[in-house]
């Protein structure tokens, strides 16, 4: 895969977002320059306690710090900060097997997408590795994910990518934590950027699965990005929601009155009417914020046509 990149005269970055990984950064490193030789590999170290960056220093890893915490802070940095054609985003702490990043690359160039997606398996077994199935958290919330949004890709929380320069380059990055996944599915849906995906060797990839108690937060955790996903990508349909409760209380408050009901409380009738009349409030913000997100998305989709496509004269 290098033998491409090299014959393209394109740049590859590894971009490594770590935390108090000094027992494991080495091999990592390791890893990606034998997947990878032409790539240059950067280490951005998150607020370690430990010997991260020096671990990675001695296997020639590029280290920056990042002094924010939370992986959507040093996502965002990298992305800011280095100069590339090509990126291959992966998680050290989550098993990502380096040897999977020239498949990666490969399909980037020859599928000419702008995101490569490592989708992680479930069940089964690979080389006589079992595999432990996803959190239903996470599953759950791919599903709602494609309900709601459409999108394509299958395991929208894989930490496991590869991008063009053109979207990294018109990636706002608004996340601060471990958002920043959903984050990058969502921009690829929205501005309806081409997207392939790889699904990644049962015995290479491994997935953590929480505890019950952890998973309910996880639960909790999955609710709440809906929701605000909603709000922030479809605002009329998350308004119109709240705006049908509201019509649906007020009418039924009113309906005494409305039906010439003897004895009917004047107080609920009021009541009532400012239901309805919230609703319509409701209703009507849904339409500004979803013209106004709409705005938003042809700004961001002009932004990434500006930047050339890979590979292109």
């Amino acid at each position: 895969m290098s033998s491409i990149a090299i014959e393209d005269g394109l740049k590859v970055a590894v971009l490594l977002p770590c935390h108090n990984q000094a027992a494991t950064i080495g091999a990592v490193v390791r890893g990606f320059a034998e997947a990878l030789p032409a790539a240059r590999i950067y280490v951005f170290d998150n607020n370690s306690t430990d010997d991260t960056a020096r671990a990675a220093t001695r296997e020639g890893a590029t280290v920056h710090r990042e002094a924010r915490p939370g992986k959507g802070n040093v996502v965002r940095r990298m992305f800011a900060d280095v100069d590339a054609d090509i990126y291959v985003l992966a998680d050290p702490a989550a098993g990502y097997d380096p040897a999977d990043a020239s498949s990666l690359v490969n399909a980037l160039i020859t599928e000419r997408v702008d995101m490569v997606v490592g989708t992680r398996r479930e069940g089964g077994a690979g080389n006589g590795a079992s595999q432990a199935r996803r959190p239903f958290g996470e599953r759950s919330f791919d599903w709602l994910y494609r309900r709601f949004f459409g999108g394509a890709v299958a395991d929208i929380g894989s930490g496991y990518r590869a991008f063009t320069r053109r979207f990294v380059k018109s990636f706002p990055a608004i996340s601060t934590g471990f958002d920043v996944e959903i984050e990058l599915s969502m921009h690829a849906s929205q501005l309806m950027v081409p997207v392939a995906e790889i699904a990644l060797d049962d015995a290479r990839a491994t997935i953590k699965v929480a505890a019950a108690p952890a998973d309910l937060g996880n639960h909790v955790r999955i609710a709440r990005m809906v929701a605000m996903l909603v709000k922030d990508t479809r605002p009329f349909l998350f308004y119109s929601f709240f705006a049908l409760w509201f019509w649906s209380f007020g009418l039924v408050l009113m309906l005494p009155m409305l039906a010439s009901v003897e004895g009917f409380a004047l107080s609920n009738a009021f009541l009532g009417l400012a239901m309805l009349v919230a609703g319509f409030i409701l209703a009507g913000c849904g339409l500004i914020l979803d013209a106004l997100g709409r705005n938003r998305i042809e700004q961001k989709r002009i932004l990434f046509l500006t930047v050339p496509a890979l590979g292109a004269q």
